[in-house]
């Protein structure tokens, strides 16, 4: 059976969502309408603060660094957040939230616009962060975390008055994208999982998360079984250890970091797993972890340099082939 197309559909779903997402030219006062409502700001930020998960790299890609940031993936090490492809472009010392919403700490900081496109907010916090500052939700119809990569980083351009350099650099990385898909036109015909196995029971992120979505935009295919689970407001499988034909596809990403490696490597159901036999797996690592968590502006470009060569290595068809992964 011919695997089911991912890369249509994605790039369908996107824009869609991008004629959902107002065109706003670079003047304001700016209108945005979310599904909160709408969102007016009067003029271009100067104070802004992120409430994101991982929200620091998309502000600092198009010169703006925050006062205020979301702790994510603490165990990444990275100080406020930003990793090693953004560190250097932070000027501020911005406040880190982490866990629950500090409303007081976000407002001490006098922010002109907040930033929540990758946050989970709900009615109630939406309310009171619009009492501190105008706030940027996701549009009518995404789901909390399910807005492409792409308008996520043009909402936040246009946001902050740098739509320019938000979309010069979106260009950039879809025609990274559109050459790794063009070079290798194979992988069209492979499907491909991202997600792994823990304590026997299989997970995968969906074609709708964002860490998953550009390893489709590269020409791989979901396999038959998780196309039928798939869900737009679902990013992530929860799947029991009957269901491990969901994940095994041609190629599957093992999206781990270098502690876990071991681990996940001795997990029994591994072994019935066709890419297992076939050398068709790809135990990621820290670094590509940490960018595909990102899935920013300045992350995508490290994830895919890291990822590429170990694709091209698991799909060659040789068993025999190392690839160049947190195996190494």
């Amino acid at each position: 059976m011919k695997p089911t197309p991912v890369r249509t559909l994605l790039f369908a779903s996107a824009t869609t969502l991008a004629l959902a997402v107002p065109a706003m030219a670079q003047q304001f006062p700016l209108t945005i309408e979310h599904k909160f409502g709408t969102t007016v700001i009067p003029t271009k930020p100067e104070a802004v603060a992120s409430i994101d998960y991982g929200g620091i790299d998309n502000l600092l890609a198009v010169g703006v660094s925050p006062v205020t940031v979301r702790q994510w993936r603490a165990m990444d090490g990275f100080e406020h957040t930003a990793g090693p492809w953004a560190e250097d472009l932070l000027t501020t010392e911005p406040v880190l939230l982490d866990g629950e919403l500090d409303f007081e700490a976000i407002a001490a900081t006098n922010p002109d616009v907040i930033i929540a496109l990758y946050s989970g907010i709900d009615q109630d916090a939406y309310d009171k962060l619009s009492l501190i500052a105008p706030v940027v939700a996701v549009p009518e119809g995404s789901s909390d975390y399910g807005l492409s990569w792409e308008d996520r980083a043009r909402l936040v351009g246009q946001a902050v008055g740098e739509e320019a350099e938000a979309e010069r650099r979106i260009t950039a990385i879809g025609d990274q994208l559109a050459e790794i898909a063009a070079a290798h036109p194979e992988w069209a015909d492979q499907t491909a999982v991202l997600g792994g196995i823990t304590d026997g029971a299989p997970w995968a992120y969906s074609m709708y998360d964002v860490r998953a979505m550009f390893l489709y935009e590269m020409g791989f295919a979901q396999t038959p079984a998780m196309a039928e689970l798939a869900d737009p407001n679902e990013f992530w499988l929860e799947l029991s250890p009957e269901q491990l034909e969901v994940i095994d596809a041609d190629i599957i990403v093992y999206y781990v970091t270098e502690d876990l490696v071991e681990k996940v490597a001795a997990e029994p159901g591994r072994q019935f797993l066709k890419a297992s036999k076939s050398g068709g797996e790809v135990f990621l690592g820290d670094l590509p972890v940490a960018a595909m968590a990102r899935v920013s502006l300045l992350s995508i470009p490290v994830a895919l340099d890291a990822m590429v060569p170990m694709l091209e290595a698991a799909t060659d068809g040789d068993p025999a082939t190392p690839v160049p992964d947190a195996r190494q």
